[in-house]
C-alpha cells in the first residue's frame, strides 16, 4: 500500500463515502492508492457497492482498474459499464492488455466489445490479436514516442511533453526515417544532457537491439534481461510497429515459471487456489495414471527377485532408501538443467561441460552416501557383504539418477521439446525402476555370501 493505513481501514473509508454519496471523499482516498490497491479493494467489496464504485471513478481510473483485475472480473466491469462507456474505457486501455482480455472470447462477443471503440484503436487491437500467441507481436503496444532523426533536441522534448500521457514509457524515444524504418534510439537521459539545438541524429544510438513481431516471448525476455532494457522495439521489415515493456515481460517470466513448475510436478495446468476439486483432480489424473502404470513395472521387478528377498529379508529394509535417493538426485539435476536452459544457450561445449559436472556431482554424492550406508548396514547386521551390496548399489544408482536427470531434459531440448515435460515424478519413476534392477541384480550376484 502507499500509506501506513491498513487495507481494512481504507476499505471502510471507501464504503462510507459510497454509502453517503460523497464522490470527493471517495476520490481523495483513491488518489493515494495504486491501481493494484484499487483493484484489490474493488474485488473484496460487497457486490452491492460495485456499481456506485464504478460511477464514482474517472474513465482513466476504470481503465487502470480493469487492467489489474482477473479476466472474469474484467468482463464483469465492462458489462456493468454498457457498450458505449465500455468502448470509451477500452480506448484508454493498453492495447496489448486489451488483446489479452479478448483473446479467449467468442467472435461475437469480441465484435460487440470492439464495436464501441474508436475505429483506429479497435483496428490496432485486432492487428495485435492476429499475431501468434506468446510472441512479441502479442505483447507489444503502440503507445510509445517516436521522433524523426532530423528533429532537434528541443523539438523532441516538445513532442515528448505532448505524448507523455499517451506513452506507456518515456525512458526511450525511438528514431525513425521518412520510411518509418527504425534507425536509432535515444534515452530520456541523453535528451536531458544534450543541448536543445543539437540534432537527434548526432546523439542517438544507431545500433538498436530489436525483435521481430513473431519472436517468441521467452527470447524477448532474455534480451530485456541481458541488456537491462526498460522496453524493446518490435519491427517488421525494419519498420517500427510497437514496443514490448518490462512490465509485460515480468508477466511472461511468471507465466513461464508457473508452466515449468506445473510440468516439473506433473500437476496439470491452470490449477490455483480457486480451482474446484473435481477440475483439479481431472487435470492431474492423466499424468498420475501414466505414472501408476509405469510404477507397476517396479512391482514386477520386485516379484522377479522374490527368492532373493525371502533369503535375505534385510534387503527389503534398504529398498525404499535406494529408490528414494535415486529419484531425489534425479529431480535435483532436472531442476538445475531446466533452470539453466531458461537463462542461457545450450551449445555443445556447455552441454558437455554440464554432463561432466553432473557426473562428478553424482560420483561425489554416491561415494559419500554409499560409504555411510555401508557402515550402517554392517553395524546393524554384522555382515560386511550386505554393507558392500547396499553401498555399491547406492553409488551406482545415484550416479545413474543424476545423469538421467541431466541427459533426459537435454535430449528433449535438442528435439525442440520443452525440457520441463521431463517432470519430477516421471524422472523419479524411471529412476525407481533402474535402481531396483541394479540393487537386486547386485544382491543376487552376492546371494551366496549374504545368506
Amino acid at each position: 500500500m502507499t500509506t501506513n493505513i491498513s487495507t481494512d481501514q481504507i476499505t471502510l473509508k471507501v464504503i462510507k463515502s459510497l454509502k453517503e454519496g460523497k464522490k470527493q471523499d471517495f476520490q481523495r482516498v483513491l488518489d493515494e492508492l495504486q491501481p493494484y490497491d484499487i483493484a484489490f479493494i474493488y474485488t473484496n467489496l460487497p457486490e452491492k457497492h460495485h456499481t456506485r464504485f464504478l460511477v464514482f471513478m474517472t474513465p482513466n481510473q476504470i481503465a487502470d482498474l480493469i487492467q489489474e483485475l482477473e479476466k472474469e472480473n474484467q468482463l464483469e466491469v465492462l458489462t456493468k459499464l454498457g457498450i458505449e462507456k465500455s468502448g470509451h474505457i477500452m480506448d484508454l486501455m493498453d492495447n496489448d492488455d486489451l488483446a489479452s482480455l479478448l483473446q479467449d472470447l467468442s467472435p461475437e462477443k469480441i465484435q460487440q466489445l470492439l464495436g464501441g471503440m474508436k475505429k483506429e484503436e479497435s483496428t490496432i487491437v485486432q492487428n495485435i490479436m492476429n499475431y501468434p500467441p506468446e510472441t512479441a507481436g502479442r505483447l507489444m503496444t503502440n503507445r510509445f514516442v517516436w521522433i524523426s532523426q532530423n528533429y532537434t533536441v528541443r523539438e523532441a522534448v516538445d513532442k515528448l511533453k505532448t505524448f507523455a500521457e499517451f506513452s506507456e514509457t518515456i525512458s526511450y524515444l525511438y528514431v525513425i526515417d521518412e520510411k518509418k524504418s527504425l534507425v536509432g534510439v535515444v534515452s530520456y537521459r541523453d535528451i536531458l544532457l544534450a543541448g536543445e539545438h543539437e540534432k537527434i541524429s548526432d546523439i542517438m544510438y544507431s545500433r538498436v537491439i530489436s525483435v521481430s513481431a513473431d519472436t517468441d516471448q521467452e527470447e524477448v525476455a532474455h534480451l530485456i534481461e541481458r541488456y537491462d532494457f526498460v522496453s524493446i522495439p518490435v519491427v517488421e521489415n525494419n519498420v517500427l510497429v510497437g514496443i514490448v515493456t518490462v512490465d509485460d515481460i515480468l508477466d511472461v517470466v511468471i507465466q513461464e515459471a508457473t508452466e515449468d513448475i506445473e510440468k516439473l510436478s506433473a500437476s496439470g495446468k491452470d490449477i490455483d487456489f480457486d480451482t474446484k476439486a473435481f477440475v483439479a483432480a481431472y487435470r492431474r489424473l492423466p499424468w498420475l495414471v501414466l505414472l501408476l502404470l509405469i510404477g507397476l513395472v517396479s512391482g514386477t521387478i520386485i516379484s522377479q527377485f522374490e527368492e532373493t528377498l525371502s533369503k535375505v529379508v534385510a534387503l527389503a529394509f534398504f529398498m525404499p532408501m535406494i529408490a528414494g535417493m535415486t529419484g531425489n538426485t534425479g529431480t535435483q539435476s532436472l531442476a538445475v538443467v531446466v533452470r539453466g536452459l531458461i537463462t542461457r544457450e545450450a551449445d555443445k561445449k556447455t552441454v558437455l561441460k554440464l554432463i561432466l559436472r553432473e557426473l562428478k556431482v553424482g560420483l561425489i554424492i554416491g561415494v559419500t552416501c554409499g560409504i555411510l550406508i555401508s557402515i550402517i548396514a554392517y553395524v546393524w547386521q554384522g555382515n560386511p557383504v550386505l554393507g558392500f551390496v547396499v553401498g555399491s548399489s547406492l553409488i551406482i544408482t545415484l550416479i545413474i539418477g543424476t545423469l538421467a536427470g541431466t541427459v533426459v531434459p537435454l535430449i528433449l531440448y535438442r528435439f525442440k521439446i520443452d525440457p520441463a515435460v521431463a517432470s519430477g515424478p516421471l524422472i523419479t519413476t524411471l529412476n525407481d525402476i533402474l535402481s531396483l534392477l541394479i540393487y537386486f541384480g547386485i544382491a543376487t550376484k552376492f546371494l551366496t555370501y549374504l545368506t
